[in-house]
């Protein structure tokens, strides 16, 4: 494997700073840029150049100057939000990173995609790599995350390879999503769980992750065009992974079966609620919360292992344990 110069945006965010410590123990040189100073202090003490950049208002070009290779995984990350934000921060600010790339001397852009895009109320098991994403997006994160890569692999060229990683449900340290969510709801006295919890999930660890992306990145030029979905593997029931969340916690919440047919209009009339009040708060019961948690998406491995040579090596169940008990004990 050739050495590199790569830019990593997002570089402040969990799966960010999981590529940085990556791509710099494969030998490469990284200039990494996200919004927090305090963050990419830690990172250019890692050995990484720190920009501070915010992508959606700052010029890009700088941050291109004998740049390689282009690792965008800066995105608003939310499920509920204004749709002015998500468009500017996944959309626009993609479109100029893309353009600012086309006009330097970048060979290869790996973009950082979302299996939001696959979100829907049915069960859909083992993806593959040619599976078409839901035809309605559920929210704006997942419209605006698909209108992206869109953009990217069309951009591919000989010139500049493009090519998208999707991502399944990161855990690690450094998660603000996943973990964060699970327990607010494992900190209740009562647990609803839509179709009684049976759907099934797939975890990925941001290490697996971030060395997944560093593997895309390396064979880039060969995959130009291409998407590929990404998980650790081990599927599991929500219910299962719900109760022995709250072990790890040390919480006791009662488990209540959510009937679907009940909990379909009340994401409705939430969401409705909560547009009409102009709220930037998610409500407690979205659509795409819904769905995530009422219906499997899991993913077939062997794209990946046959693109990218991806083989987990860590149990991102025990990881997301491991992260719940130090969060628990860091509470007492």
């Amino acid at each position: 494997m050739s050495i590199r110069r790569i830019l990593v945006s997002g570089a402040t965010g969990g799966l960010g700073r999981a590529i940085v410590r990556e791509a710099l123990a494969q030998g490469h040189a990284v200039r990494a840029t996200g919004r927090s100073r305090e963050a990419g202090a830690q990172l250019a003490r890692d050995g990484a150049q720190f920009m501070a950049a915010d992508l959606v208002r700052d010029d890009p070009v700088p941050l291109l100057a004998g740049i390689d290779s282009v690792i965008h995984a800066a995105a608003l990350s939310s499920s509920w939000g204004r749709d002015a934000d998500f468009i500017a921060a996944n959309v626009t600010a993609t479109q100029r990173l893309l353009d600012a790339a086309g006009q330097a001397d970048v060979r290869r852009f790996v973009f950082i995609s979302s299996p939001s895009i696959f979100a829907d109320f049915a069960d859909r098991e083992r993806i593959g790599a040619d599976a078409l994403p839901a035809a309605h997006p559920l929210n704006a994160y997942a419209r605006t995350k698909l209108e992206a890569e869109r953009l990217v692999l069309a951009r591919s060229s000989a010139a500049l390879a493009c090519c998208a990683l999707r991502p399944r449900a990161l855990v690690g340290p450094g998660d603000r999503v996943i973990l964060p969510r699970l327990a607010a709801l494992a900190a209740r006295r009562r647990m609803p769980l839509p179709r009684g919890g049976r759907a099934i999930i797939e975890l990925t660890d941001l290490r697996d992750a971030a060395r997944a992306v560093i593997a895309t990145e390396d064979r880039a030029l060969a995959l130009g065009g291409m998407a590929i979905n990404l998980s650790g593997g081990q599927p599991i029931a929500v219910r299962t992974l719900a109760m022995r969340l709250a072990q790890a916690l040390g919480t006791t919440p009662r488990l209540i079966d959510m009937p679907l047919a009940a909990a379909r209009p009340l994401a409705r009339l939430a969401e409705a609620v909560a547009r009409i009040r102009g709220s930037t708060d998610e409500p407690v019961l979205t659509r795409y919360t819904l769905a995530t948690l009422a219906f499997s998406q899991t993913f077939d491995p062997e794209p990946a292992r046959r693109l990218i040579g991806f083989v987990p090596q860590f149990d991102a169940v025990e990881t997301l344990l491991a992260e719940a008990r130090k969060l628990a004990g860091a509470a007492t």
